[in-house]
């Protein structure tokens, strides 16, 4: 018996496809840690500037003149509500979070940060879009935001 070897490949190509396998895991991994953290780290912080939502990749500042804190309600998305969330645009969906921006069974956009979807509040905004929150405080959150937006 006489054995023949392959022709050895050129190992540029495959080390390209394991050096771009890399990073995309490593991204991914960041993604996720960045996920988990956001779940149990975000928060609402209203001032008179507006409210800043801090905790992940989707956090911002939206001023006072954009929040009709006078339309803000508390909502259980559970009971059969156009508010809850139907379709993720840009955003993280796992169980028991969810954030970022997504579109709503009534079709309008939304920034999502929901954990807890019974106790949820719901926010309109003269931007076009409105906010979805699990604040730990929902009443005192919907109270403060009349206090520094009546409009609604």
């Amino acid at each position: 018996m006489e054995v023949f070897p392959i022709v050895p490949a050129a190992s540029r190509g495959i080390w390209v496809i394991v050096g771009i396998v890399a990073v995309i895991c490593a991204a991914a991994t960041v993604l996720l840690v960045v996920t988990a953290q956001g779940s149990s780290r975000s928060r609402f912080e209203i001032s008179d500037d507006g409210l800043r939502i801090r905790g992940d990749l989707y956090g911002q500042l939206i001023r006072t003149s954009a929040i009709r804190g006078g339309s803000a309600k508390i909502v259980n998305l559970l009971i059969g509500t156009a508010l809850a969330p139907k379709r993720r645009t840009m955003g993280t969906a796992v169980p028991g979070y969810r954030a970022g921006w997504f579109r709503l069974r009534n079709g309008r956009e939304a920034l999502v940060y929901l954990t807890d979807p019974t106790k949820s509040v719901h926010v309109p905004t003269t931007s076009g879009y409105d906010l979805l929150l699990s604040p730990q405080d929902p009443e005192r959150f919907v109270e403060r935001l009349r206090a520094i937006a009546p409009r609604r």
